[in-house]
């Protein structure tokens, strides 16, 4: 019933925004993509701000021209891109001269060999990646999927840039609507944490709070969407989702790329709507298709917290279908009770060979501690599921530790900086002599 009245709707925005009625040009410059594709049906639509199938109101996704041919020419134009990424600007749905707009320009973060965490996770050093996308402009992988969604704004004339969010969104959309120009305005849950309400709102765009949870307010602006309050509005995680989605898929062209165009043979990634995931496993599919990596086997293993697990449970349950929950976690990035794309991660986790696994609370504070020790990188809540799981499957024997693993860390642990402050506080407070440091017992 929730894909029949999304879809719907998304059936009323394909008969009224129309060029004639919003202002966009009949054709659209999204560089290779070529139009829009029911991923269940296969039902191709035309390029637009539309996002469910008409016929069996199953999600669309961006299909495309990509240039099939001589690999290794098209390795060397990716590599002598920019230092973000638009490097894979060949790949995704956005202008050829995207780099010359204002946009946050985000990507090509670091992929860190994690040898000090693999030696206490038992795992073959050289072996472990941390994919560290907290160093993007707004300190979460968001700002890819933005990217992208900015620019199909563009294209179909929207003046106003939204979403729905769990904090991080919010910031990211803030953020790149005052680089281009744009008015924002968005949606939240009321009781986020203060550091992400604080970085989505001194952005200057309007932040409006909800009375509930990321379901209820993702309920709101489908609604918003549908009425002639939000015309104008390009909303990046609804009506944008086709082309915002694809941002994700910049992380698996980076990590192939970073890793010497090989593809890893692990990877372990949170689930929140579960896009991201499905995304990383789509464009490691186009590398395959593109001849930039050999294709080999891979698996991918999905993360979520243990308040928060309806795609964890259907996969130890065996079932197809993702009975939504209630969430109740300190991972507030990832508290997505009904998560559109379970389903599909559900699909590619057995496909692949891989797992979905949860952790609780108190095992998240040690993973986001235990990843801050020995690597020096400080992750929010969501990195400390992906920690947390990937050292929970290595000791139940799903992960293999002599095989290459990519863990990744989609944000900045100074956003949930109440996750860990109760116990990461000063280790001692003395007078200012050197008796009272050798009194304290910490001179070595």
């Amino acid at each position: 019933m929730r894909r029949k009245g999304l879809a719907s709707m998304a059936v009323q925005t394909v008969a009224t925004e129309t060029p004639a009625a919003t202002g966009t040009p009949a054709t659209v410059d999204l560089g290779p993509a070529s139009g829009l594709s029911c991923r269940e049906c296969g039902t191709r639509f035309p390029l637009g701000p539309i996002f469910a199938c008409a016929e069996c109101f199953g999600p669309l996704e961006v299909a495309y021209d990509l240039p099939l041919g001589d690999p290794e020419a098209l390795r060397e134009r990716i590599e002598a891109g920019p230092a973000n990424i638009w490097r894979y600007a060949p790949l995704l749905p956005v202008p050829a001269d995207v780099a010359d707009k204002p946009n946050l320009n985000p990507g090509w973060t670091k992929l860190v060999k994690a040898d000090n965490l693999a030696r206490e996770l038992g795992v073959e050093q050289g072996k472990l990646f941390v994919k560290d996308d907290s160093g993007n402009p707004t300190h979460s992988f968001k700002d890819r999927v933005v990217a992208q969604a900015l620019e199909a704004a563009r294209a179909f004339g929207f003046t106003t840039l939204s979403c729905s969010s769990t904090g991080n969104l919010a910031g990211a959309v803030g953020a790149a609507a005052a680089r281009a120009g744009f008015r924002s305005c968005v949606f939240i849950p009321h009781d986020l944490e203060q550091g992400k309400v604080v970085m989505a709102a001194v952005y200057g765009g309007e932040l409006v709070g909800i009375e509930g949870n990321y379901d209820d307010v993702n309920r709101f602006c489908s609604e918003l969407i549908g009425d002639p309050l939000g015309e104008g509005w390009g909303f990046v995680n609804v009506n944008l989702r086709p082309y915002y989605g694809e941002g994700s898929k910049t992380l698996a062209y980076e990590i192939c790329e970073q890793l010497g165009w090989e593809l890893p043979d692990q990877l372990v990634i949170p689930i929140a709507s579960g896009s991201q995931l499905t995304k990383i496993d789509k464009g490691l599919k186009e590398l395959i298709a593109l001849g930039l990596v050999a294709d080999k086997p891979y698996k991918i293993f999905g993360a979520q917290a243990e308040g928060c697990s309806p795609v964890s449970a259907a996969f130890k349950a065996g079932h197809d279908v993702v009975r939504p929950q209630k969430p109740d976690t300190i991972a507030k990035s990832l508290a997505i009770g009904n998560p559109a794309d379970g389903p599909y991660v559900l699909d590619i986790a057995r496909r692949t060979g891989g797992a979905v696994e949860d952790v609780n609370d108190e095992q998240v504070v040690d993973a986001i501690k235990l990843l801050a020790r020995t690597e020096g990188i400080f992750a929010e809540t969501a990195g400390g599921v992906t920690v947390g799981v990937t050292k929970k499957l290595i000791e139940a024997g799903l992960i293999d530790p002599a095989l290459t693993t990519v863990v990744l860390n989609t944000g900045d642990g100074l956003k949930t900086l109440d996750a860990v402050a109760e116990t990461s506080q000063a280790t001692a407070t003395i007078k200012p002599s050197l008796e009272a440091f050798r009194s304290a017992g910490l001179a070595g």
